[in-house]
């Protein structure tokens, strides 16, 4: 492991791009087509500047549409895609992208199951850290969801929960270390605190 680097791990849906008005279920969910993908109002800076301060970009998502029979398999690897490709224009680069696509209620035989790597399973922080010895201790979740929450505290990061207010009866059970109100300034109190533990 190197003691010196640290990493932000990121949930995608309601963090970085907006959730999406499903008609079926009345809800706000991860988008199901690739044209649904839109992008949160000023995401990409603050992207750039946890890089630009030496942190490593992780995406972790829990993505159980498809195991829900809501989207096609091929239609959740377009999005992630096009969210890679898109990122990548602004000049954001995501280290890797660790996407869970099971789920326990599913109808999918195949992703329809309890698995070891969805959130709020720590797995995927786990994965990351041994294969890019990352200091976990100095590494941030940041998420929408208790889920995220948990998942960050549970494999030793500290944790910012994002107030997204189509997401609000996913949170209330976990206590972050940190809410913010969007990634900008999520991002503002990472790069705080980093300067101050710096002096």
């Amino acid at each position: 492991m190197n003691p010196a680097q640290k990493a932000i791990f990121l949930d995608r849906d309601g963090v970085i791009n907006k959730l999406v008005l499903n008609p079926a279920t009345r809800a706000y969910e991860s988008p199901h087509r690739p044209e649904d993908l839109v992008f949160c109002m000023n995401v990409f800076k603050p992207l750039k500047e946890l890089s630009g301060a030496g942190f490593k970009l992780f995406i972790v998502s829990n993505q159980p549409s498809y195991a829900k029979g809501k989207t096609t398999l091929k239609a959740t690897k377009e999005i992630a895609e096009k969210f890679k490709h898109e990122l990548e224009k602004k000049s954001v680069r995501i280290t890797e992208s660790f996407y869970c696509l099971h789920h326990p209620d599913g109808i999918v035989p195949k992703y329809a199951k309890k698995c070891a790597c969805r959130k709020p399973s720590p797995f995927f922080l786990f994965k990351a850290q041994k294969k890019y010895g990352l200091n976990l201790k100095g590494s941030w979740m940041i998420g929408d969801r208790d889920s995220d929450i948990k998942c960050g505290r549970l494999a030793g990061c500290r944790t910012i929960l994002i107030k997204n207010p189509h997401s609000a009866d996913y949170r209330g059970g976990d206590k972050p270390d940190h809410t913010a109100n969007d990634l900008g300034n999520a991002v503002r109190h990472i790069i705080a605190k980093k300067q101050k533990e710096r002096i």
